[in-house]
């Protein structure tokens, strides 16, 4: 999938699109889900993933997101961000869109961990987990 919105920007899911150093410097040092984490482990999560979606002003990478999925049951939404200079015009919105409602994985129940921008993952269906969801933390 490629797709030009009608800013002149772009979405793609090509995962050799993907600048690597570009997510790892984001995520790394932009991020607070993120923080120090090693760019072999960013690069490696890429790799694995099921999806990415990559937001691009032509060939810089502006925005991202990750999708981990066993492909048919579940997907967990991951490392979504919009470089602040291009915050408040919808990108994320588009970013969403795409990864979400669009992709191979529209039909699967979704998960995110976000302590921030409720509001915007409502739009998307995204809610307090149900009564049957249990989470075991990351452990030490």
């Amino acid at each position: 999938m490629r797709r030009r919105l009608p800013s002149g920007l772009g979405l793609d899911d090509d995962p050799e699109r993907v600048d690597v150093d570009a997510v790892h410097a984001y995520l790394a040092n932009g991020s607070y889900w993120a923080e120090g984490r090693a760019r072999e482990i960013v690069e490696l999560s890429l790799r694995t993933a099921a999806r990415v979606v990559g937001l691009y002003d032509g060939t810089r990478q502006i925005g991202f997101c990750r999708v981990v999925s066993d492909g048919f049951r579940v997907a967990y939404l991951a490392d979504v961000y919009v470089l602040e200079d291009y915050r408040g015009q919808g990108l994320g919105t588009e970013l969403l869109r795409e990864a979400v409602e669009n992709g191979p994985h529209a039909n699967c129940v979704w998960l995110l961990h976000t302590r921030d921008a409720h509001s915007f993952y409502e739009r998307f269906g995204f809610g307090p987990a149900r009564d049957r969801l249990m989470e075991r933390p990351r452990q030490p």
